[in-house]
């Protein structure tokens, strides 16, 4: 309040009416206030469903019933949650299914031997998930980063037969790996723990790790571990100096609010060697 208001008030006076560009600049920051909460995959995705494959179960979401066979290969460290925009968009166009899934270490998928992302391993996985699919004919193979990489390496195996179709988005394996020895940097920089998902999407959009808000608030779930508070503390530096990208995991997805004070989000740090 300005001292000449505070002076009318003072007097029993009516205070100075508000300034139509103090109307506009209260409406501009709360039409400009952003919505960071969790959108749910069901939203983008008809189902998820788990295949297993001998000890392992991998996590993949599916949308469309008929037409050609759309199988999404996300980059390192991310879901099949990253697909989610897009799969939503182009089965609302053309008659597809589209399949996107969580590769190793990565989502929901629990195999194994998690640390195990070879390219041989990876594209191995692949090709198992699509032979338990009915009808895979006309498969198209979409990747991006080392989804891209191991689309390729797939490929190559011979045992995708009705492989119609290969897409690689920003696949630069040189580049990647000759920068390997700044990841503990970038790393160091990046938060460890968020006090809730709102938090973790806020993040991920500001600093740039995912541009598109809508894009963050479905998929940044997917990056995630609920960890105990006191877990978090256990963390070793030996986890978070493997190099690489980062693979990060959620494991209670309907479980978001906050149940005690002990519980965090945690955005887990460590890394691994892929080998492409």
């Amino acid at each position: 309040m300005s001292a000449l208001q505070k002076r009318l008030q003072s007097k029993g006076l009516p205070p100075l009416p508000m300034s139509s560009s103090s109307h506009s600049n209260r409406g501009r920051l709360q039409k400009g206030k952003k919505d960071f909460s969790l959108k749910h995959w069901k939203d983008y995705f008809d189902e998820s469903k788990t295949i297993e494959v001998g000890l392992s179960k991998f996590n993949i979401y599916c949308n469309g019933n008929s037409g050609p066979l759309i199988v999404f290969l996300h980059g390192g460290g991310f879901s099949g949650l990253s697909w989610a925009l897009l799969t939503k968009h182009l089965t609302s166009l053309v008659e597809c299914r589209c399949v996107a899934i969580d590769f190793r270490g990565h989502g929901e998928t629990a195999t194994h031997d998690d640390y195990n992302l070879s390219a041989e391993t990876l594209a191995g996985d692949v090709c198992d998930i699509i032979s338990t699919i009915s009808d895979p004919s006309h498969l198209i193979l979409i990747g991006h980063s080392m989804g891209g990489a191991i689309a390729v390496h797939a490929a190559n195996t011979n045992r995708l037969h009705s492989l119609a179709g290969l897409v690689v988005i920003d696949v630069v394996e040189g580049t990647a790996l000759e920068s390997l020895h700044t990841m503990h940097h970038v790393l160091q920089n990046r938060p460890s723990c968020f006090e809730s998902i709102e938090k973790a999407n806020e993040w991920c959009v500001r600093s740039g790790y995912i541009r598109n808000l809508e894009s963050a608030r479905v998929s940044m779930i997917g990056q995630l571990k609920r960890q105990e508070w006191q877990e978090r503390k256990l963390m070793t530096a030996e986890r978070m100096t493997m190099s690489s990208l980062a693979v990060v995991k959620e494991e209670e997805e309907n479980n978001i609010d906050e149940e005690n004070g002990n519980s965090r989000l945690i955005l887990k740090l460590f890394c691994v060697v892929i080998t492409l």
